[in-house]
């Protein structure tokens, strides 16, 4: 009598004869900058962090974006991988010194992994500046790249300026949403009907989408009607997700990650991705998407072998428009 092989292994050899794996979301260009010295930064919450990386940048060279981001394609190729895709910081500080290094890198492993480039509008896209920073990077990215939290009260003014992008240049967006796992976060909402008004279906990607588990069943059907019609498919990050601090509100037992099981049902595609690595975001993140995948399904209670291979391979050649 033989021993039954292991699910994951299972679940590796169906990706592998899928293609390979496909990452579809990740922050290259910060990867590998944790130390034990700037560990404690990791304790700060997300929007804090958003300016405690400044010091990094400021001082990161093209050839230190360039080793950071070569290292962490290596780790996806070495896995396998079909795809990944990363944002790349361009904004005042930062330029387009990770931008330039990180198109570098692309045409480097061509030939091994197709890796799509966006940008991350860390500092916005409302404040002139930043704005201006952003502009001169469409020309080098595959996929136009959100954050419109980052310029609350005028979430919406952020989605009306990337949107309108996207309309003139034809390229897919990816935008980081509902986040914080805050049943008063209703972005996800207002990214399906700017989606719908600029008449994008199907060529955007909603990035976390977590909050939306924070809010009442009924509410989140509603939710998804939305994001059905807007052709709308959800991007994973299970550590980042279950890493999101707790706030001190009222609401129904769940975990800190967007309802993948529910999503899936109503038809709603999702894929898989890893967010920041070895970075004072997510510190102890490596990159292995077999640990994304299962932290996914532990946390989701989903085992569902077929549709977590289409989650890490179909979906996200779907959200990286390669399908």
């Amino acid at each position: 009598m033989t021993d039954n092989p292991l699910i994951a292994d299972i679940i590796t050899q169906k990706i592998r004869k899928k293609g390979g794996w496909v990452n579809c979301h990740a922050h290259f260009d910060r990867a590998y900058t944790v130390s034990p010295e700037t560990l404690t930064l990791s304790h700060q919450l997300m929007e804090k962090k958003w300016t405690l990386v400044d010091d990094m940048k400021k001082h990161s060279s093209e050839e230190d974006y360039y080793a950071r981001i070569e290292r962490a394609v290596c780790v996806f190729i070495a896995q396998g991988a079909k795809a990944t895709c990363t944002f790349i910081d361009v904004d005042p500080i930062t330029e387009l010194r990770a931008l330039k290094a990180a198109v570098k890198v692309k045409k480097k492993y061509a030939h091994k992994i197709e890796c799509k480039i966006i940008n991350q509008v860390l500092k916005g896209v409302v404040d002139p500046a930043a704005r201006k920073w952003a502009e001169k990077s469409l020309e080098f990215v595959d996929i136009i790249g959100g954050l419109p939290s980052r310029d609350r009260p005028d979430a919406g003014k952020h989605l009306d300026t990337i949107f309108s992008w996207a309309k003139e240049t034809g390229k897919m967006v990816h935008v980081h949403i509902d986040q914080e796992n805050n049943p008063h976060e209703h972005d996800t909402e207002l990214l399906a009907d700017k989606t719908i008004k600029y008449g994008l279906e199907g060529k955007v990607i909603a990035v976390h989408a977590i909050s939306i588990a924070a809010h009442p069943k009924k509410e989140r059907k509603e939710i998804y009607k939305k994001l059905k019609a807007a052709g709308i498919c959800v991007v994973c990050c299970p550590s980042a997700a279950l890493s999101m601090k707790q706030l001190d509100y009222s609401t129904a037992l769940h975990n800190s990650i967007a309802p993948v099981p529910e999503l899936l049902v109503e038809g709603i595609p999702v894929a898989l991705g890893v967010d920041n690595m070895a970075d004072i975001y997510q510190p102890l993140v490596d990159g292995d998407l077999i640990t994304e995948l299962r932290m996914l399904a532990e946390s989701c209670r989903f085992y569902d072998i077929d549709k977590l291979v289409d989650i890490a391979t179909m979906n996200g050649q779907i959200a990286l428009g390669m399908r």
